[in-house]
């Protein structure tokens, strides 16, 4: 009897469930559907361009120490005379010692160079060894990271004319250059700037770590990006794909263009105040547009709804984006 009390209980908490997972499958579902079309626009060319620093110094070997010999000084000459002769001026002293010449400061000289050759190879072997052990480590002078990468979000109210700008800017862009790199994150700035008035949410995160695993975490949230929406416009290190045929799927009441801004840099990016503010996505934008070729790895700049007279609405937005903070 106790036996068949717990199939009973098994068999209702089975049906209670059930509805409940079917419910969650057909929100994914039907959250996967909805995904808007989206375009994208970078590369990471940065990656593979050698980089100055950090690197480990070359170690050459030093030549072997040359001291400086002792030349011979010269004594004045003196009038030699015969064995049984002796000036008057000059009383004479029997004595079986040889005379004895002392040199002022004789051999003080080599020790003193020595000394401070010595001491010149302990600071440069020390400098040396700090040197291997701030790039073994991947910080520097201040304790610097050696990379950092940014993510920008920013939901900005429908504007077909940004909408058109951000395509336009994706395919006027260098994206096989590091310069062409920094000025598409400058370009973009410009836009999003422009429509500052029109800022709702946002979101900003950074991640430092070495330059080995800097492009992997570039690459991830890259692809995290892509994966959000329909890619119906990428141009990528050079190349671009136009999916046709997308039909667009305008909603009545959408009105909000998702931004993503992507960027790595070697170093460190400018402190952003937290919780994200309006101030602080402008401070974040800012900081984002201080790149130069000097410092970027890779950049990428990808916007969702792409086609022209399709909008997010704020339930897709919040739904598909939890983490937007209110402007």
């Amino acid at each position: 009897m106790r036996f068949i009390w717990v199939w009973v209980f098994l068999f209702l908490w089975a049906i209670a469930a059930w509805p409940s997972s079917i419910t969650g499958s057909s929100l994914d579902w039907s959250l996967a559907a909805a995904q808007r079309s989206g375009g994208g626009v970078g590369g990471r060319g940065g990656f593979s361009t050698p980089r100055s620093s950090p690197s480990i110094p070359r170690v050459n070997p030093s030549p072997s120490p040359s001291l400086p010999l002792p030349t011979p000084r010269s004594y004045p000459s003196y009038p030699t005379y015969p064995r049984d002769y002796y000036p008057p001026s000059s009383p004479s002293y029997p004595s079986s010692r040889p005379p004895i010449y002392v040199t002022p400061g004789a051999g003080y000289g080599i020790d003193l160079i020595a000394l401070i050759f010595i001491v010149g190879i302990v600071i440069v072997s020390f400098s040396m060894i700090r040197g291997l052990q701030r790039a073994g480590s991947g910080t520097g002078v201040g304790d610097e990271p050696e990379s950092t990468v940014a993510r920008l979000r920013l939901a900005i109210l429908y504007n077909p004319e940004l909408q058109a700008s951000l395509r336009q800017t994706a395919e006027a862009a260098d994206t096989e250059s590091v310069r062409g790199l920094a000025d598409l994150m400058d370009n973009t700035a410009v836009l999003l700037l422009r429509e500052q008035a029109g800022w709702r949410f946002g979101m900003y995160e950074v991640w430092t770590g070495s330059l080995q695993k800097a492009e992997g975490q570039f690459d991830a949230w890259m692809t995290e990006t892509r994966s959000e929406f329909v890619e119906t416009y990428r141009h990528f290190e050079g190349k671009e794909v136009v999916q046709a045929g997308y039909q667009p799927k305008a909603e009545p009441d959408g009105r909000y263009i998702l931004v993503t801004l992507l960027l790595a840099v070697s170093g460190s990016l400018p402190s952003i105040p937290t919780p994200l503010r309006r101030e602080g996505a402008r401070q974040a934008l800012m900081a984002l547009a201080s790149s130069s070729p000097t410092n970027t790895l890779a950049a990428y700049v990808a916007w969702t709804p792409e086609a022209s007279g399709e909008a997010l609405t704020e339930q897709e937005l919040l739904m598909g984006w939890p983490r937007l903070e209110l402007l």
